[in-house]
């Protein structure tokens, strides 16, 4: 057993329940990007990463929403009629 000491208390830990760490993993990206990474896994697969987000690239993604506010306006008003 493995004895950790955590606030001046002594905890012994269980051998062999903890998964096994791959300190090489493969990750990769929907845009096919691949880098290494440490993880329990062997293969992660991720649909964003640092080299195709918004964020740390600086390209903004447009995302037509256009007409999207007129049709909640309609579909209030048809649920709310004007009483005359």
């Amino acid at each position: 057993m493995l004895k950790i000491k955590l606030c001046g208390k002594l905890f012994s830990m269980k051998k062999d329940i903890h998964p096994k760490y791959n300190s090489e993993a493969e990750v990769t990206c929907a845009c096919g990007n691949k880098f290494k990474l440490g993880t329990t896994q062997e293969k992660v697969e991720v649909e964003i990463c640092s080299a195709c987000h918004p964020f740390y690239t600086g390209n903004e993604k447009v995302m037509d929403t256009a007409g999207r506010v007129d049709k909640f306006k309609k579909r209030v008003a048809a649920a709310n009629p004007k009483k005359k």
